[in-house]
C-alpha cells in the first residue's frame, strides 16, 4: 500500500487553441518521456494539473490518456475538501484506471486531528483505495502543525504517503518520519529538495520541468549521500527557483515543457497567470545552462 520511494512526477495537462481543449497528443508524449527517464510513479489531476480547472469529462479524458500511455503506478488527485465529493472524484478515478490506481490524493481539510482523520477514513472506506494526504495550505487555506497532522494519521493503516507542502517543510517532514511509518516527499517544485532528503523525505512529488534533475539528486542521494546529490542538483537549482515564482510557477514550468518539446502549447486556463514575455531572455539563460537535453529525449 506504501508508496516506492524516488521521483514521482506531477504531471501538467496540456490545452491546445482559443478554446483551450485537452492536448491530449502533448499529454501522451509528456509522459511517456516521465516514463522513460525512469520515474517511480506519477501524480495525474494534482494542482499543476490544473485538475480544478477541468470538467468531470475531462478528467476521465486526462486518466485514460494516461493509462493508456504508460505502465506507471498512478495518484490520483482530488481538489475537493468536502468529504462527498472528495468520494466522487475517487469513484472516477478508479473507474477510469482500475487497478492502476496505486492512491488517491486528499488535501488536508481541517486542523483538526478527529476531523481530518474521520474524513479520511470515510474515503478509503467508500473507495478501497489507499490514501496519499497533501498538506499544502496555500491551496487549501488549511494550517495544520506536523504533529498534529502525524497524530492525525497514526491510526490509519491506509495511509499510502504524506506529501509535505507546508513551508518550511524540513522540520515538518523531520516530524512525519519520525512519527510514522510511512514514506514523506516534498514537492513545491522542488525548491527545497536537499533539506527535505536530509530531514528523512522518500524523495520528491513534484512537476519540475526537468524531472531528471530530481531524479539525479535524489539518486545521487541514495547512493552517496549530502554531498553526492548537491553536487548533483546545483546546476538544476537556479532554474528551480525561476520556476517556483509566486504566481506565474505554472506559467513558467509550462513554457519550459514545451521549450523541451514536450508539449505544444503553454497554455493554462484562468485564472493562472500567463508567462510574462519580459522574463523570455532570463528563462533562455536558464535553460541553456541545463545539464539536461533541452528536447525530448
Amino acid at each position: 500500500m506504501k508508496l516506492s520511494p524516488g521521483v514521482w512526477g506531477v504531471v501538467a495537462t496540456p490545452f491546445s487553441g482559443s478554446t483551450l481543449t485537452v492536448d491530449e497528443g502533448s499529454l501522451v508524449r509528456l509522459v511517456a518521456h516521465y516514463e522513460r527517464i525512469g520515474v517511480a510513479g506519477l501524480t495525474v489531476l494534482g494542482v499543476f494539473g490544473e485538475a480544478a480547472q477541468l470538467s468531470s469529462t475531462e478528467r476521465r479524458e486526462v486518466l485514460e490518456a494516461v493509462a493508456d500511455t504508460v505502465a506507471l503506478p498512478l495518484v490520483v488527485g482530488a481538489t475537493s475538501l468536502g468529504t462527498a465529493p472528495v468520494i466522487e472524484e475517487a469513484l472516477l478515478a478508479r473507474e477510469a484506471v482500475g487497478d492502476r490506481i496505486a492512491a488517491v490524493m486528499v488535501q488536508v481539510n481541517s486542523p483538526r486531528p478527529d476531523v481530518l482523520a474521520a474524513h479520511l477514513r470515510s474515503v478509503h472506506e467508500a473507495t478501497g483505495l489507499p490514501v496519499v494526504v497533501q498538506d499544502y495550505p496555500a491551496i487549501s487555506g488549511v494550517s495544520v502543525p506536523a504533529d498534529v497532522l502525524a497524530a492525525a494519521l497514526a491510526d490509519l493503516p491506509f495511509i499510502a504517503a504524506v506529501k509535505a507542502e507546508a513551508p518550511p517543510t524540513p522540520p515538518a517532514i523531520a516530524t512525519l518520519t519520525a512519527r510514522l511509518d510511512v514514506p514523506v516527499f516534498g514537492g513545491l517544485g522542488g525548491i527545497g529538495l536537499l533539506d527535505e532528503l536530509a530531514a528523512g523525505s522518500a524523495g520528491a512529488m513534484t512537476g519540475f520541468s526537468f524531472p531528471e534533475g530530481l531524479l539525479a539528486c535524489v539518486s545521487a542521494w541514495q547512493e552517496g549521500g549530502y554531498a553526492a546529490a548537491r553536487e548533483a542538483y546545483l546546476p538544476y537549482l537556479p532554474l528551480v527557483n525561476f520556476e517556483q515564482q509566486v504566481r506565474i510557477a505554472l506559467a513558467v514550468r509550462k513554457e519550459c515543457l514545451r521549450r523541451r518539446g514536450l508539449i505544444a502549447e503553454p497554455s493554462a486556463r484562468p485564472p493562472a497567470a500567463a508567462f510574462p514575455e519580459s522574463l523570455r531572455e532570463q528563462l533562455e539563460r536558464h535553460l541553456a545552462a541545463v545539464p539536461a537535453p533541452a528536447g525530448v529525449a
